[in-house]
C-alpha cells in the first residue's frame, strides 16, 4: 500500500492541528478566528474518513487518532469558546463550560464502543455541539451589540447552554446523520428530517442576507434547527 495508508492519518492530523490553532486564537480573542480553523478541522474530519474508505486504509490507529483529533477540536475548542465568551466574573460560571470538554470526550468514547450508531447516531454529535458554540462565538465577536451578546453577557445563559449541550451528547436522542444517498439503511423517518433539516438552512441563508447578519448567524440557525429537528421527532423514532 506505500504511503497511501498514511494518507488518512495524515488528514486526521491537519483536524487536530487546526482544533490547537483555534485555541490559541480563541485565548488570544479572536474566536471569529478560531471558528474558521473549527469549520478546516470539520473539513478535514470528512475527508480523512473518506480517504479512508477510498484507498482501504483504514485501521485501529487511525480510528484512536480520529477520537483524540475530535475532542480537541469539537470539545476542548468548543468549551473555551464557551468560556471566552461568557460575561459573568464569577469564576465557577466563566469555566464552567470547560465540562464541555468532558462530555465530548465520553460522547467519542460511546461512539466507538457503540455498535448501534453506524446509520445514524444517539445522542449529539460532537461536531454538530461545536457548531452551535463556535458559531455563537463568532457572531458575538462579530456582532457585540446583538441581543445573542447581552444573553452571553448574563450569568447563567453560556452555563445553562454547556449543561444543554453535555446532556444532549450523552443522551439516547436518535438523531440523524447529515449524509444523502444512504440507500436501504436510511428510514423514512431519517429522509424526512433531512429534508426539513434542508429547508431549516436554506430559510437561514435566506434571513442572514434579507437582514445583513454576519454568515455565521446562518450555521448557527441551522445546527439549533438540527437539534430541533431530533428533539420534536424522537418520540416518532421510538
Amino acid at each position: 500500500m506505500g504511503l497511501k495508508k498514511y494518507i488518512p492519518d495524515a488528514i486526521t492530523s491537519l483536524n487536530l492541528l487546526c482544533g490547537v490553532l483555534g485555541v490559541i486564537l480563541t485565548l488570544k480573542g479572536r474566536p471569529d478566528s478560531g471558528f474558521l480553523l473549527m469549520l478546516c478541522a470539520a473539513a478535514a474530519d470528512f475527508c480523512d474518513g473518506f480517504a479512508a474508505r477510498l484507498l482501504k486504509a483504514g485501521s485501529d490507529f487511525g480510528r484512536e487518532l480520529d477520537s483524540l483529533a475530535d475532542d480537541v477540536s469539537f470539545g476542548v475548542l468548543p468549551a473555551v469558546m464557551l468560556c471566552e465568551i461568557s460575561g459573568t466574573e464569577v469564576l465557577f460560571l466563566k469555566y464552567f463550560p470547560a465540562v464541555l470538554a468532558v462530555f465530548s470526550g465520553l460522547r467519542l468514547a460511546k461512539f466507538n464502543l457503540d455498535d448501534r450508531q453506524h446509520g445514524g447516531f444517539l445522542g449529539l454529535p460532537t461536531p454538530a455541539s461545536a457548531m452551535i458554540c463556535g458559531s455563537l462565538a463568532c457572531f458575538v465577536c462579530r456582532s457585540p451589540g446583538s441581543f445573542l451578546a447581552g444573553w452571553c453577557a448574563s450569568p447563567v445563559f453560556i452555563p445553562l447552554l454547556a449543561v444543554l449541550l453535555c446532556a444532549l451528547l450523552v443522551s439516547e436522542v436518535p438523531m440523524f446523520a447529515m449524509k444523502f444517498g444512504t440507500g436501504a439503511r436510511t428510514s423514512r423517518l431519517d429522509r424526512v428530517k433531512r429534508i426539513v433539516f434542508l429547508a431549516v438552512v436554506l430559510a437561514a441563508v435566506a434571513v442572514v442576507l434579507a437582514l445583513h447578519l454576519h454568515w455565521s448567524a446562518a450555521v448557527l440557525v441551522s445546527f439549533t434547527g438540527y437539534v430541533l429537528v431530533n428533539l420534536l421527532t424522537c418520540k416518532c423514532a421510538a
